[in-house]
C-alpha cells in the first residue's frame, strides 16, 4: 500500500538531490520513476485473498478524512553514521500512522501474511547503501546536507494498492486507489 505524491512535491526532492547526488555515486538511488511512500508492505498476496483484500482496504480507508502533508528534513535507517537507507521525511500527522495500522491489520485480516509489523516512519527511500557489511555508510554529510529541505504541501486523498514486479528492472503497478472518505 502506497502513497502517490503529486509531481509537483517530486520534482522539488528531484531538484534538491540532483546538487548532491554526484558526491555520492556509490549508492544506489532509487529511480525518481519508482518514488512512492509505502504505508504498508504486503508481501505476496494469494490470489484468492484478493476480492477480500480489496473490501477491507476500501473499508480501512474510508474511515479517514484526507490529509495535507508535505516531505521535510532527511535521515537515514538504522542511523545517519550506520545508513542502509537514505530517506526524505514525510510531515504527516497521527492520523496518517493509525491508517497504516488499519490498512496492515485488514490485509491480515483478508490473508496478506507477510504484512510488515514494523512500526510506520512516514518517509520516501532516495537512495540505498551498497556496502555488504550491516554497519552500513556514514551518511551524516548526506543528511545534514538535506535537513533543511522542506517541500509544498499536498493533500493525500488516496491511498494506492500497488504491485511490485522485481527482476532486472524493477517497476511497480497500481492495481487499485482507495479513497479516504470521511470528509470534516
Amino acid at each position: 500500500m502506497a502513497l502517490l505524491p503529486p509531481p509537483e512535491a517530486l520534482a522539488e526532492i528531484a531538484t534538491a538531490v540532483e546538487a548532491v547526488r554526484a558526491e555520492w555515486a556509490e549508492l544506489r538511488w532509487v529511480d525518481p520513476a519508482l518514488w512512492h511512500v509505502t504505508v504498508a508492505f504486503l508481501g505476496e498476496v494469494p490470489d484468492e485473498a484478493r476480492p477480500e483484500l480489496g473490501l477491507r482496504l476500501a473499508r480501512a480507508a474510508a474511515r479517514y478524512s484526507p490529509e495535507t502533508v508535505a516531505f521535510g528534513g532527511a535521515g537515514a535507517f538504522p542511523s545517519a553514521s550506520r545508513g542502509r537507507i537514505f530517506w526524505v521525511g514525510l510531515d504527516a500527522g497521527p492520523a496518517l500512522t493509525r491508517l497504516a495500522g488499519s490498512v496492515a491489520a485488514g490485509a491480515r485480516r483478508a490473508g496478506a501474511a507477510q504484512t510488515d509489523r514494523k512500526r510506520f516512519h512516514p518517509h520516501l527511500t532516495l537512495a540505498r547503501s551498497r556496502t555488504r557489511s550491516r554497519h552500513g555508510d556514514d551518511l551524516r554529510p548526506l543528511v545534514g546536507a538535506l535537513s533543511a529541505f522542506g517541500g509544498r504541501r499536498w493533500e493525500v486523498a488516496s491511498v494506492h494498492l500497488v504491485r511490485s514486479h522485481i527482476g532486472a528492472s524493477v517497476r511497480y503497478e497500481q492495481v487499485e486507489a482507495y479513497p479516504l472518505a470521511v470528509r470534516d
